[in-house]
């Protein structure tokens, strides 16, 4: 069930485009070539990582530590790639994709993320996304940025969206309205996305805790030569 939602939302994201600059650069085409899947892990053990993601989500009540956890980016031979999550023993997928679309952790993070701002805010999961749909078609705010990789310093791109800055039911959504979704990318660092970002402020209220989900490719993805 979890992968027939994933791909459907995914197919309502793509189904929206157009030719956005905002958009192929957050749905990057070609982001997985030159990767290589890895040899079979053998009978009964499970495939390695093609690449691997720290994630610390606070979505919690104020003052409750981040919940930290992994990502792995798993490509096969038969041109697919698959997401794991791992915290801590345990290990839930994620859903399985087309390695020609692109990375899929974007459309995992977009999603995840309107979903515990619709769960934490009270409002309607459908309404955030599709004002994320159409902050993706507009004009975002992107600036070089420098990232480590490894042993390198690699030139890169941050683009910034504000999917309910100029809502008209942005007075409904209270702090909720800042929320503010970033990603870095660059061509030098392997699968496009070096991290990904979405934060909302605390207010005041004992209970107005704020959002933050980060995740950030690890070391074991190295740049390219």
């Amino acid at each position: 069930m979890r992968l027939f939602v994933l791909l459907l939302v995914m197919l309502g994201f793509a189904g929206a485009a157009s030719a956005a600059g905002t958009y192929d650069l957050l749905f990057h085409k070609g982001s997985l070539s030159g990767l290589d899947a890895p040899p079979p892990a053998g009978v009964g053990k499970q495939p390695p990582d093609t690449l691997l993601y720290d994630r610390v989500l606070s979505a919690g009540k104020k003052g409750e530590a981040p919940d930290s956890d992994n990502i792995g980016l798993q490509l096969t031979g038969d041109d697919n790639v698959a997401l794991i999550l791992r915290q801590g023993p345990r290990m839930r997928s994620l859903g399985n994709f087309p390695a020609s679309v692109g990375n899929p952790l974007i459309m995992y993070f977009l999603e995840s993320t309107l979903s515990d701002i619709a769960a934490q805010s009270g409002g309607s999961p459908f309404y955030i996304r599709n004002r994320i749909k159409e902050a993706l078609l507009k004009d975002a705010e992107i600036v070089p940025v420098s990232v480590q990789l490894g042993d390198r310093d690699i030139a890169a791109q941050r683009v910034t969206l504000h999917p309910l800055e100029k809502d008209k039911a942005r007075a409904r959504m209270g702090r909720f309205a800042e929320l503010a979704l970033s990603v870095v990318v660059s061509e030098e660092v392997p699968g496009w996305l070096y991290s990904l970002e979405a934060t909302v402020p605390e207010g005041q209220g004992a209970e107005d805790a704020g959002y933050r989900n980060v995740i950030t490719l690890t070391d074991k993805g190295e740049a390219k030569p």
